[in-house]
């Protein structure tokens, strides 16, 4: 499937600046942080290169989608995208899905659950090789040590 716009985030991260601005903001609020603020970071960090802003990221926007039953929908698809970008394939498949329940036209999601299964379907068929790797790789050991005890006796 060619790649469509809509999943553009999962491709480019916000630069250094702009994930500071965001950053110092949800800093400055502390304790009292409001629910968009915080949106506006767990976006940026879900965005980001680095795992570990990844983690906070899906961390922050779970707290919202727990405790701000309006803003759900908002949450699912960067839920989806968090997990896609760490390899949690299936936690991914699991809000995408949520999402396009409610939304069965949703564009970024369609796009998203694309490339969802096309990471499963890659990497199953990696899995798939590296199986079949081992089990030849055993066939040849197998075979030498039948044929070194075959000698022996």
């Amino acid at each position: 499937m060619a790649q469509l716009p809509y999943a553009i985030d999962a491709e480019t991260p916000l630069n250094p600046a702009e994930l500071e601005v965001l950053r110092a903001q949800y800093e400055k609020e502390g304790d009292m942080v409001g629910v968009q603020t915080k949106f506006n970071y767990a976006w940026g960090l879900v965005k980001s290169n680095t795992r570990t802003d990844q983690h906070l990221g899906l961390m922050l926007l779970s707290e919202i989608f727990r405790t701000s039953p309006e803003r759900r929908r908002e949450c699912l698809y960067y839920l989806a995208l968090g997990n896609y970008k760490l390899a949690s394939y299936a936690q991914a498949r699991k809000y995408n899905d949520l999402l396009l329940d409610i939304e069965p036209h949703n564009l970024q999601a369609a796009n998203l659950q694309a490339m969802i299964d096309d990471k499963v379907a890659k990497e199953g068929l990696m899995g798939v090789a590296i199986a079949s790797g081992v089990v030849v790789a055993a066939g040849l050991v197998g075979g030498v040590l039948f044929r070194s005890l075959g000698r022996k006796r």
